[in-house]
């Protein structure tokens, strides 16, 4: 009998305030996805088991398409290729972000407008950013290689060189990311209570250990929203190489999944055969974040 009345207090308590306001906020875009996305998602599953060309009428193949993926040397690379650029990029622009962030984490005269210009490539074109950076690249008149040139270090063909390609787009990536990765580390370190780092002073911890033993902890949220974010933005890259380094012209170095996609669904016409691609991508991502998620349970402390 007395069970009924708890549940009922519970219902009605904060947090079951806090959990409708959520879903208030979260109405308009489950809405969008499920009235907007939900469709051509399940079309794309549909044509993915179809060979068409937009020109004919589609015709069913099964998971032929998938069954060929797997062998397509091609997709193989482009795999290769993104996986790369996730492993190298989602790491560094995580620890410059969070460097950035504890120097950008203090009171001195202008630092509004010092993160506002860190933030300024987040809100600038992707096409405009990848201009500037094919500039900066240019092997002939590239400000990069005058610099390096100063130093006696040859020219480099950095978007033309196998070996140089993928980095040369990891970088600029990781410059045009960081504005995003520092603001949400910066409300995290703003949000940690004062009287933990002075109790840490007061039991003899240094910068060091309060960094890792008070900054670290309470910033877990923090690093585990922006690890997910660009994790995810990571395997979907495609405009940066889509205007700094088409693949093709003239490396196959930077040919990514979606690129992949793009090239045979819009250029092509292997509409079926881009859509499986796209699915694979999907469940790569997906399992990557179940994967990441379950992980990050284990060490990302709320409250």
């Amino acid at each position: 009998m007395t069970v009924g009345p708890a549940r009922a207090r519970r219902r009605t308590g904060p947090l079951a305030s806090e959990a409708r306001w959520a879903w208030f906020f979260l109405a308009p875009t489950i809405l969008g996805l499920v009235l907007l996305s939900a469709g051509p998602i399940l079309a794309t599953l549909a044509i993915s088991l179809t060979s068409w060309d937009l020109l004919q009428a589609p015709r069913l193949v099964g998971l032929q398409n998938f069954v060929d993926l797997l062998g397509d040397d091609r997709f193989l690379h482009a795999l290769r290729n993104t996986v790369f650029y996730t492993v190298t990029s989602v790491p560094l622009g995580l620890a410059l972000a969070l460097g950035l962030a504890l120097a950008l984490n203090r009171t001195i005269r202008g630092i509004a407008w010092i993160r506002t210009a860190y933030f300024l490539p987040v809100v600038t074109s992707t096409v405009a950013i990848s201009l500037v950076w094919a500039w900066i690249y240019s092997p002939e008149q590239g400000i990069l290689n005058q610099v390096l040139g100063l130093f006696g270090v040859p020219a480099q063909r950095w978007i033309s060189d196998p070996f140089w390609a993928m980095p040369a787009i990891v970088v600029m990536a990781v410059w045009q990311g960081l504005g995003t990765n520092v603001i949400i580390f910066l409300a995290g370190l703003q949000a940690i209570p004062e009287e933990y780092y002075d109790a840490a002073q007061v039991d003899g911890a240094g910068r060091w250990g309060r960094f890792r033993h008070v900054t670290l902890p309470m910033l877990t949220p923090s690093i585990f929203f922006t690890g997910i974010l660009s994790l995810i933005g990571s395997f979907q890259v495609f405009d940066q190489v889509y205007v700094l380094a088409r693949p093709g012209r003239p490396t196959e170095a930077t040919t990514t999944v979606v690129y992949f996609i793009y090239e045979n669904g819009f250029r092509n016409f292997k509409m079926g055969y881009a859509s499986a691609a796209s699915w694979v991508l999907f469940m790569i991502v997906a399992l990557l974040t179940a994967l990441y998620f379950r992980s990050q349970s284990r060490w990302v402390h709320y409250g």
